[in-house]
Order: C-alpha cells, then sequence, then structure tokens
C-alpha cells in the first residue's frame, strides 16, 4: 500500500515549491524541503540531472526545483520532521504504522486529501438498496473503484490480483475498449432496427470464427438471454417441447434458463421446482462422480438411454443442452467422446444441441477457441456472453440459417444494447484485441505454467485433491480425504479469506464449493500467476495444511 502519491507526468513539467522552506537535500534522485514541522520528500528517476536547487539553500513559493520531461515518474511524500523515513510502499499488515508516519501531499498538488478510510455506511446502503439476493463476495469486502489488466484497486490504496474475472478477458479497463466505447458514444448509439455497418462486421466476424453450418447470428444482452434464446430456438425449430440438461451446470437466470440450471448452489431448490419439460441426465464428472477415470466412459451411454426413453414414452426432447467444458463444476473436462455419443442421440430423434460457450468459449481454454472442439463435435447451436464484451452487456446465440428462419415463423427478434452500435464495436473491439494481443496463447502459456504449479504444490499438501481444466480456466478442488473425496468446504471458505488478506482475489465453486474457481483476465501474465501460486502456498501454510 502506497505511503504517498506517486505521479506519471502527461507533459513536460515544473516541479515547483509551494510554500517557503529548507532543502535538506538535492540530487538527481531525490529532493528533500522542510516546510515549517513537514518534511516534503520527492524520489525522482535516478537519471533525472535537471534539480535547480542546492542542499541548505532557502527557497520561495513557486520557486523552480527541476524541469521535468514528459513521462517522468516521481513519488511524494509528506511527514514530521522528526518522524523516521517511511518506504514509498508498505506491506497491509504494516500499513497501519507507515500511515500513522506520514500525511497526505494531494494539497501540495491542489488535489483534495483523503485521508484514512473512514466507514461510510456503503455496504449497509447496498444492502436497504440493493435486493440482497444479488450477493456481494466477502462478509466483509474491499471497496473496488478502479482495476488495471488482471489488478483491482481498492479505495484504500492496495492492489489485489484477480484471479475470477472472467467477465473482463481483456484485462480491466482496457484503454482500447474505453476509446471505442467513448469514440461510437459521442457518434450514435441507437438500437439494430435501423441500418449501420457495425452490427454487420461484427455478426460476420463472429460467424467466421465457427464451423459451418454455424453462419447466422443472433444479439442479445446476456449470457441468460443467449441461452433463453438458445432454447426457444431448439423448441422452435424442433416442433418439440422436452430439454434434457446435465447436473451440475448452471445457465443463467431468466424464467428458460434458470429453468434447466441444475447446479444445487445456484439453484438449491430446483430438483422440486424444476418444470416438467425439463429433464436432467448425471453429471460426467470423472473425479467425484458416480463413475471415476476411465469408468467414465460410462455416463454418455447412460444420458444416451435416457434420451431414448424419453422418446419412447413419446416425449422425445427438443433439445441437449450442456457446458462443453465442464465450468460451474471446477473446469472438469467432460468425458472423451461424452458429447458425440449425446449429441447423436438427441438428432437421432429428431432434437437439436445446444452448447453454453459462455464461460468456457472465446480462447479461455488456450488450445481451443470454443471448448466443443476439445469434444470434436459440431453443435446446432452456440451461446456465448461473457468473454464478447469485456464488460459490457453483450451475448450471441450463433446457430445455422435454417434453424433462424424457422424463428421467423414465431415472430421477429428484438434486443434493444445487444446489436446496438456501441455493443457492436464493443465485440469487435474485444475480437481485435484477442487477436492483436494473442491471448488465446498467452492462455496457453501461462494457463500450462499455472497449471504445473498448481500441480507440484499438490505434491505438498493433501488437502488438494485434483487440478482441473485448462488454459486459463482451472479448478483446484480441496478435499478433507483424497480416497474418500469428502469436500473440504469449510477450509476452503477459510482459504479464500486468508487469500484476500494476502492480496489475491479467488473464489470456491462447484456443489459443495469446495474448488477454488481460476479464470483471471486472459491478460494475466507469468509474474502473477508465480504470485498466485506463491501466495497459495503461503496462505495453506499458515492454516496448516502442510502434509
Amino acid at each position: 500500500m502506497p505511503t504517498g502519491i506517486d505521479l506519471w507526468l502527461g507533459r513536460d513539467t515544473l516541479l515547483q515549491t509551494p510554500a517557503a522552506g529548507t532543502v535538506l537535500a538535492a540530487e538527481p534522485g531525490r529532493v528533500e524541503i522542510t516546510y515549517g514541522p513537514r518534511l516534503l520528500a520527492v524520489s525522482l528517476p535516478a537519471t533525472t540531472s535537471s534539480v535547480s536547487v542546492s542542499t541548505g539553500s532557502r527557497v520561495q513559493p513557486g520557486d523552480v526545483l527541476a524541469r521535468l520531461p514528459s513521462r517522468t515518474s516521481l513519488h511524494l511524500t509528506l511527514r514530521d520532521t522528526d518522524s523516521p523515513a517511511v518506504p514509498p510502499r508498505v506491506r497491509p499488515e504494516y500499513a497501519e504504522g507507515g500511515l500513522a508516519l506520514t500525511a497526505d501531499p494531494a494539497p501540495l498538488l491542489g488535489l483534495t486529501a483523503t485521508g484514512p478510510a473512514a466507514p461510510d455506511g456503503l455496504l449497509e446502503r447496498r444492502d436497504a438498496a440493493f435486493a440482497t439476493a444479488q450477493k456481494h463476495y466477502y462478509a466483509n469486502p474491499p471497496r473496488m473503484e478502479r482495476g488495471w489488466r488482471h489488478f483491482m484497486l481498492s479505495t484504500d490504496g492496495r492492489a489485489y490480483l484477480d484471479m475470477v474475472n472472467n467477465v473482463t478477458p481483456l484485462g480491466h479497463a482496457h484503454p482500447r475498449v474505453e476509446e471505442a466505447v467513448a469514440r461510437q458514444l459521442r457518434r450514435l448509439n441507437t438500437n439494430s432496427r435501423f441500418h449501420y455497418a457495425a452490427v454487420v462486421e461484427f455478426t460476420e466476424r463472429l460467424a467466421a470464427l465457427l464451423p459451418d453450418p454455424l453462419d447466422t447470428v443472433f444479439l442479445v444482452n446476456s449470457g441468460s438471454e443467449a441461452v433463453d434464446l438458445g432454447l426457444q430456438l431448439a423448441r422452435g425449430a424442433s416442433g418439440l417441447d422436452d430439454v434434457v440438461a446435465v447436473r451440475e451446470a448452471y445457465h443463467g437466470w431468466t424464467y428458460a434458463s434458470d429453468a434447466v440450471t441444475t447446479s444445487l448452489v445456484d439453484h438449491p431448490n430446483g430438483p422440486a421446482s424444476r418444470p416438467e419439460w425439463v429433464h436432467t441426465v448425471d453429471s460426467p464428472n470423472s473425479f467425484r462422480g458416480r463413475h471415476r477415470g476411465a469408468a467414465a466412459a460410462q455416463y454418455a451411454p447412460e444420458a444416451v438411454a435416457v434420451i431414448d426413453a424419453l422418446a419412447a414414452s413419446g416425449r422425445p426432447a427438443a433439445g441437449f443442452i450442456s457446458e462443453t467444458f465442464y465450468g460451474n463444476a471446477g473446469g472438469v473436462a467432460l468425458p472423451d467422446g461424452y458429447l458425440s455419443e449425446v449429441y447423436a442421440a438427441v438428432r437421432r430423434h429428431g432434437g437439436l444441441v445446444i452448447a453454453d460457450e459462455v464461460q468456457v468459449g472465446y480462447g479461455r481454454l488456450g488450445h481451443w477457441f470454443w471448448g466443443f472442439e476439445q469434444q470434436q463435435v459440431v453443435p446446432d447451436i452456440v451461446c456465448v456472453a461473457k468473454a464478447t464484451r469485456n464488460g459490457h452487456p453483450l451475448g450471441a446465440v450463433i446457430t445455422s440459417q435454417a434453424i433462424a428462419d424457422r424463428y421467423r415463423d414465431n415472430g421477429g427478434f428484438f434486443s434493444s444494447t445487444g446489436g446496438s452500435p456501441v455493443s457492436s464495436v464493443v465485440g469487435l473491439t474485444v475480437l481485435d484485441t484477442l487477436r492483436d494481443e494473442g491471448l488465446q496463447e498467452n492462455a496457453v502459456h501461462v494457463g500450462g505454467h499455472l497449471r504445473r504449479r498448481l500441480t507440484a504444490l499438490a505434491d505438498r499438501y493433501g488437502i488438494i485433491g485434483a487440478v482441473h481444466g485448462s488454459g486459463l480456466y482451472l479448478g483446484l478442488e480441496l478435499v478433507r480425504d483424497r480416497d474418500s473425496l469428502e469436500p473440504a468446504t469449510e477450509e476452503t471458505a477459510e482459504l479464500c479469506d486468508r487469500m484476500l488478506d494476502l492480496g489475491v482475489i479467488v473464489q470456491p465453486t462447484g456443489d459443495h464449493l469446495n474448488i477454488l474457481k481460476i479464470k483471471p483476465p486472459l491478460c494475466i501474465d507469468r509474474a502473477a500467476a508465480d504470485f498466485f501460486v506463491d501466495t497459495l502456498n503461503q496462505a495453506l501454510a499458515q492454516l496448516g495444511h502442510a502434509r
């Protein structure tokens, strides 16, 4: 945490004294001046040679201390003259002592002093006005108001490594997205019933990323809407009603997407409240499911048997929906060949198959741009959202022209912001940046390094039951016993809180909330991945989980 203020100059600048004082030190990398009981220390790059004052000299308001070129960085610290020197940054656990020795130099820059963060009642105001069903991470969460790349910054000046935000695949506050949105907002923002180029260019680019016959795009506002529309397309094009979903999966919060959500954490009353048109098959979890390891090959024929039985009863499935790589269950890959067998059974009875790529699509898996590629299948309908937008409300459903045309039999389709000029420009900018910054390749290299380091950590700590996932969608499953696989639910919650204390944001997932979901912005670098594993190692040791 900073004990002063860091500045980066946008243009050539004069460093001038704000008041009369005495120069205690003047050298290329440092200037110190006393103003009555206060001492202002200015740290400059060591190469700075334009200091205009000398040690021991008196200065008056407005005197030039140094001439600094554009892009110079400097650090300002203000403290009492009789206080010991304080480093520019201190670890959070020592911040209270370091900050007690310093004052805020902001007024010397013409800014408002902030002082120590005081309780502001913001969390209580949130609970009063913002429905509490919309939960927040952590019992006492830090207040986040800024972010940059794979870091989030709290209002008390602390930086946190963000290991959960697949909402912003390019990283927080990406300047390319900000510039594109601001430019388009200055020009025009309306809805897709009007004629403009951006929506055509984006949908052409998106469709080109998918195999034949997936060539037609619907644009929506969110992943929940994408799944909802995907279900509508399957039911409309097939003329059937029933849907088969996989257990332990999350698909959204609209009526239809919630109906096929089977995660007990996200929908604990699901088994009792599920509509009669929704049918479920066993979770094909090869680590802790009914069939483990090589025996996981049994999941596919069992699902096929359910699909065949529905057809035999006169209720063939209109659609089958699943994540193509188990996201909500912690990055567990589906058994090889699972989707191939299940897709064939659904299609044999006249149904369509829907791939939910909202969490894992768009290059996050590293070796595959789409999760269904790992299974070597082609779905009839693809739903995507989070990665398309870098935090902006945008999702998409991609299907064939034939299936899309069947939707017109029931009327048209319209989404207020899904295909707006701004949303379309965001979609294009995300695709451009994914390509130009090599973020899928980064998922391969950094994700591979991260997984190797996590796997090595498992040799040290018996609580680590498995490392799941691919690329930058990973899951670290914690168990109390590697034979029984008893979920370490309470230990996982305690670990997440300790990681926050140490500067890392990570959260649990899975039906037992015993898996650390590791899905950072795709721009994360190797140094941050190492920091995460080193911090995890420290936290596990401090909590007594070493063998």
